[in-house]
């Protein structure tokens, strides 16, 4: 596994933050969502924004499912195709919306899993999200060829 580059590689880091004046309480986290953000200790940034791309990546998928299913709909009503082509655009779409509510639920899984130094869980969408692709496009393959009206 390659290593990271250290991050006191002779530069200067950031100073913590100064104490509140006194009399006055610390600052409060007001991070959403709180229960996450309460637990654990702060995970290295890096690992903290690589897990919030990886969520993002995620949802851009889910609505590339979505805009398939809109398109689809659109294209089952141009060229006269059958209702199954518009129950597979129901299916596209509600397949996006399903990976968009398993990216935010992934994100916070791994995110809880840095912050408290256990092993990262594994991936529990990617297996769903390729049987449903390959369905999906056997079934759009099958209207293509005419097997499926």
């Amino acid at each position: 596994m390659p290593q990271l580059p250290d991050p006191d590689d002779g530069q200067r880091t950031p100073s913590p933050p100064a104490p509140p004046p006194p009399g006055r309480a610390a600052p409060k986290d007001r991070r959403l969502p709180r229960g996450l953000y309460s637990q654990g200790s702060e995970p290295d940034p890096r690992f903290s924004l690589a897990n919030e791309r990886t969520a993002l990546a995620w949802v851009r998928t889910a609505l590339a499912f979505v805009a398939g299913g809109v398109g689809l709909t659109s294209l089952a009503r141009i060229a006269a195709l059958g209702q199954f082509v518009d129950y597979l655009a129901i299916a596209m779409c509600l397949l996006g919306g399903w990976v968009a509510v398993s990216a935010i639920l992934g994100w916070r899984r791994k995110e809880l899993a840095l912050r408290t130094g256990r092993p990262l869980p594994a991936p529990v969408a990617l297996p769903w999200l390729a049987a449903g692709i390959t369905i999906i496009g056997l079934l759009l393959a099958g209207v293509v060829m005419g097997y499926i009206v």
